[in-house]
């Protein structure tokens, strides 16, 4: 066993202190921390020692996190916590954007807020702005233009949300619902206001009454109901954006109802991975848990035009035989050759009977797509919304019954 050289520490070290406290942030922040945890935190502290930032960071990180998704969490926790030394202008700057001149102006982070919330613990400093207003004066607000608090969440950026936002967001995303109406087969069935005579049943009937035709026998084309596949990429910049689809993606998947022949669902970020089975179970966390285990490429890389190789060369036939809706879910950011990933959305658009692109980077104002992934993929899609909010999935609904008119085809063409 290799010997460590003797770890300085002060007369009164504080470590185990601050592990606990910072244990105690992770877990508000919602990782999965207990004693057992913090004790193999100050174990191997102790034994690696405070030599390298980089090692005490990877440290840290192989005691307390245990999934995929808690990897931004503990960046942010890790980050404020332990290096930042305005990290408390950052918290408060985080938790209460309407006080200016304590930071910059500028967006939280990713999983920044839920960093925050968890440090402060609900607690806020004592130098806040105080209202000098007379005890006894009236305040009038004009509430004209409002937003409840159920109507604020629901324009709520998904990354921008706290502990708590997402936790009552997930209850909203149960609660939505996709209806489809059905398609019109070629296959034609009786019925009594059908558009078409049936002749041979009608004589066939005219048998069993001595030649008489009583009633002219009609039929109709008949009706099924199409599929529903889902594409989410996982990657590091998507991971929070694919969660919340996925959240919504089981509701859908286990409401009845709603049209849907089958709901597939598939991530991908450097790999194309099948997680259909594992939304089938009713509890969603546990379908969830077992899909982040099924996807070990979680907040990686990003290789959509190959995961899209291997959808249209494995699936698409499978899922998508007889037509299906599509939905894409991706920021459209591919390193790889522009010229394949092209031919891939070329491939998969042909397959679908409507593809719909969900791109979160559509929220910012002026959005351009200046990436070669994005311009090469637009041209190739039925629909191109927004994908970052409760709002945006609430009206997929729409997105899917109304077909592609000539205004949304220039809306988009104008993007490029």
């Amino acid at each position: 066993m290799p010997q460590y050289a003797p770890l300085p520490l002060p007369e009164d070290p504080k470590l185990v202190a601050n592990l606990t406290y910072f244990a105690h942030a992770l877990r508000k922040a919602g990782l999965k921390v207990g004693t057992g945890r913090v004790m193999d935190a100050v174990e191997a502290v102790a034994a690696t020692g405070f030599t390298s930032r980089r090692d005490f960071y990877w440290t840290l990180h192989a005691c307390f996190v245990s999934r995929p998704e808690d990897r931004a969490v503990f960046t942010q926790v890790f980050r404020l916590f332990w290096r930042d030394p305005r990290y408390l202008e950052h918290m408060m700057a985080a938790m209460l954007p309407a006080i200016r001149g304590v930071q910059e102006n500028r967006a939280p982070k990713p999983a920044e807020k839920r960093a925050a919330e968890a440090l402060l613990d609900g607690q806020l400093p004592d130098d806040l702005p105080e209202n000098n207003a007379p005890e006894d004066s009236e305040i009038e607000i004009d509430a004209t233009l409002t937003l409840s608090a159920q109507e604020r969440l629901k324009t709520l950026d998904f990354e921008q949300m706290s502990t708590a936002e997402i936790a009552a967001a997930k209850r909203l995303l149960t609660q939505l619902t996709l209806p489809v109406k059905p398609l019109k087969t070629r296959r034609l069935r009786p019925s009594p206001q059908g558009a078409r005579a049936d002749w041979r049943r009608t004589l066939r009937s005219a048998c069993r009454t001595g030649g008489d035709i009583q009633r002219i026998a009609r039929v109709d084309k008949g009706e099924r109901w199409p599929n529903l596949v889902v594409l989410c990429d996982i990657s590091g910049s998507m991971s929070q954006y694919s969660r919340m689809v996925l959240h919504f993606l089981h509701a859908v998947s286990n409401a009845r109802g709603q049209g849907w022949a089958k709901v597939h669902g598939f991530t991908f970020g450097t790999r194309l991975t099948n997680i259909t089975r594992h939304l089938k179970q009713r509890d969603v966390d546990a379908a969830l848990a077992a899909a982040g285990a099924q996807a070990q490429d979680w907040q990686g890389g990003t290789r959509i035009g190959a995961c899209l190789h291997n959808f249209n060369r494995d699936w698409s036939r499978r899922v998508m035989g007889q037509g299906a809706v599509v939905l894409l879910v991706t920021d459209g950011l591919d390193r790889e050759a522009p010229e394949d990933l092209e031919r891939e959305m070329q491939r998969l658009h042909l397959s679908a009977r409507r593809l719909i692109w969900l791109n979160p980077l559509m929220r910012w104002d002026g959005f351009a797509p200046r990436a070669q992934g994005i311009r090469r993929m637009l041209p190739h899609v039925d629909s191109f919304r927004a994908g970052h909010n409760i709002a945006s999935l609430a009206e997929l609904a729409e997105a899917i019954s109304r077909p592609q008119d000539a205004g949304e085809k220039a809306r988009m063409m104008a993007l490029l």
